[in-house]
């Protein structure tokens, strides 16, 4: 009993840390690569310490999760910077979409009949959010969070895939990308006077720990729920922003992001009540 709620108890969690993303990147005053390098090294040695020291296979769902990772850390704090927290992050929770579509062939999980009309609802939500009055900066910011939910989309598959090894060695490997890429950012640029606080709680309370969390619980949860269950995400993020910064999100982009939001969780609730239905037809499964 306690085993099966505890991944889902840990993704919950490691929501709530990753919803601190938002205020904290905006309150940092520094290029978008160098505050995604700073932070990626700062998680590294407490990923480490947390987790032991990681044992890399080079294997192809190894360097995927790598890749997918880096880009989706990177490209969410552009997305940030550019766009409101709201329309990065609601963008970046379309990624249980491109997961069902994926995960037909990659994990062999088939898509249900219903997984088509949240795409649909899901897609109509998203072209929503481009009918806001955006600068240039705002509509590529928006283009740019969509990218992070595809490439956050493709962690889920790759560490998935991964799990009888171990995870979180990807999103180490991942880390390190990023924190080398952005070097000649951070170098380049000095980091503001009193943002070296907000970057090592980026790195540590918002990157590091929820990642350590993830790892753990995606051995016991398929990819969809991976990405279903952190969806306290989205809703926190903006909220976060909203109080400390005063930053509001645009009104079509609020209803765009309830109707992903909604198609998301409507067939999460859909899954989790069709899993009931088949344990009430086998009684003998445990």
């Amino acid at each position: 009993m306690q085993h099966r709620f505890l991944p889902p108890i840990l993704l919950l969690i490691a929501a709530v840390l990753w919803s601190l993303g938002g205020v904290l990147i905006k309150s940092i005053d520094w290029h978008p690569m160098a505050i995604a390098g700073g932070r990626s090294a700062i998680a590294i040695p407490l990923m480490i310490a947390c987790m032991g020291w990681p044992r890399f296979t080079f294997s192809k769902a190894q360097i995927g999760g790598a890749i997918g990772y880096a880009l989706t850390v990177a490209l969410f704090v552009f997305a940030t910077r550019m766009t409101t927290a709201a329309n990065a992050i609601f963008l970046q929770y379309t990624a249980p979409i491109y997961v069902a579509i994926i995960g037909t062939w990659y994990l062999g999980e088939r898509p249900l009949r219903i997984d088509w009309l949240v795409i649909v609802v899901a897609l109509g939500g998203i072209a929503l959010f481009f009918m806001d009055q955006l600068s240039v900066t705002g509509f590529w910011g928006n283009i740019v969070a969509l990218g992070s939910g595809l490439a956050f989309a493709t962690v889920a598959l790759f560490l998935r895939k991964e799990r009888a090894a171990s995870p979180v060695d990807a999103i180490i490997l991942g880390n390190i990308i990023v924190a080398v890429a952005g070097a000649p950012f951070m170098l380049g640029t000095p980091l503001g006077a009193g943002d070296g606080w907000w970057l090592l709680l980026l790195g540590t309370l918002q990157l590091g720990l929820p990642y350590v969390l993830y790892a753990i619980a995606i051995k016991h949860v398929t990819a969809l729920e991976a990405t279903l269950i952190p969806l306290l995400e989205p809703v926190l993020n903006p909220l976060w922003v909203m109080l400390a910064l005063g930053e509001r999100p645009g009104p079509w982009a609020i209803v765009g992001g309830l109707l992903v939001l909604g198609a998301v969780l409507g067939r999460g609730a859909m899954m989790v009540s069709g899993r009931r239905a088949l344990r009430v037809e086998q009684p003998g499964e445990t």
